[in-house]
């Protein structure tokens, strides 16, 4: 039996590098693609940039939760980055070759950032907790020390889970064939490719994402079971609406992102197909991130005040220099 395992393993012929598939082989989709992904790309960066960027520059929006909702777009900023940039280069180029290093970069920090934004989402439901059913106290019981420990610790827990996952994965031999039909080096179709016995990995990779779904999970369900109560025990129907608003921003958040991850990673191995596996892995991959600023900005007044604000200080600035650049011109024609 020894023997014949050894036989085995010295007819492996181990990869080195992987060749991703992306969306299509066909060179005009693939052009279209590309603009769609572009698009995409540069309206997440615009859109988490600007929110961050209202949120530093407003003194009204220096509060625990703009400050959560900051880092949230922080973390969509370099989430993003980890996938679009990839397809973009897969578009225009016939070389979709990765190595097996760039595979585990692009594994370890898909895995941690993904760990960390299920964190952060899970103390920001708390943070509306808080708020929610102790508004007089939310400036004490949410003090900034406070949120930075939890996003601090958000990142933590992230990459020590990612460590683990990625330690997990990447021990397995991977031999045969290297086609990865995928636009991204995801744990699915690396095991599929995986030549040695996948039970203790698998076991581990469902200890590792359950446990830490159970807990975000749980703190969520817990404090929206608190909001909900709370929010019963207001008598006006309009402090009842305001308090429903305050937080519906962030459970559409939680649905996007736990619901994409929940259908792609609790489905029996038979219902995946690469091309529903791609289209449930776009919703966290580049919708969430690109969809998360106009979530917390379009319903919400003050980020919509604090935008005029801004901007009716740049327009300001802008006539001021106008006027007086009109001013030295005319005093150089009276010279």
């Amino acid at each position: 039996m020894l023997m014949k395992m050894m036989e085995v393993e010295s007819n492996w012929t181990l990869v080195t590098e992987f060749i991703l598939v992306g969306f299509t082989t066909d060179p005009f989709l693939r052009i279209i693609f590309f603009v769609l992904f572009l698009a995409s790309y540069i309206l997440t960066l615009t859109g988490n940039l600007g929110l961050m960027s209202l949120i530093y520059l407003d003194s009204r929006l220096h509060t625990p939760m703009y400050f959560f909702v900051g880092s949230l777009s922080f973390l969509d900023i370099w989430y993003s980055s980890v996938y679009t940039p990839r397809i973009l280069s897969d578009c225009v180029s016939k070389n979709n070759h990765m190595t097996l290093a760039g595979c585990t970069a692009q594994f370890f920090f898909s895995a941690g950032l993904t760990f960390t934004e299920c964190f952060l989402l899970a103390f920001m439901a708390y943070d509306r907790f808080v708020a929610i059913c102790n508004p007089l106290l939310y400036a004490t019981a949410m003090p900034k020390k406070l949120c930075v420990q939890l996003v601090v610790g958000s990142y933590v827990v992230g990459f020590a889970n990612s460590i683990v996952h990625t330690g997990n994965t990447f021990r397995l031999y991977f031999c045969g064939n290297n086609i990865i039909n995928h636009y991204f080096c995801d744990v699915l179709p690396l095991v599929k490719m995986a030549c040695d016995d996948t039970q203790v990995h698998e076991l581990i990779l469902k200890a590792t994402i359950g446990c830490n779904l159970l807990v975000t999970t749980a703190i969520i369900v817990s404090s929206y079971i608190g909001i909900g109560a709370a929010i019963v025990r207001i008598r006006s129907a309009t402090g009842r609406l305001k308090a429903f608003f305050t937080c519906s921003a962030h459970l559409v958040s939680v649905i996007l992102f736990y619901g994409s991850i929940l259908i792609m990673y609790s489905r029996a191995n038979s219902q995946h197909t690469p091309s529903s596996d791609k289209a449930n892995a776009l919703f966290y991959t580049v919708v969430n991130p690109l969809v998360n600023p106009l979530i917390y900005s379009l319903r919400n007044k003050d980020v919509k005040a604090a935008f005029r604000k801004v901007w009716g200080k740049f327009l300001a600035q802008k006539r001021m220099a106008l006027i007086y650049s009109l001013f030295k011109l005319d005093c150089r024609c009276k010279n």
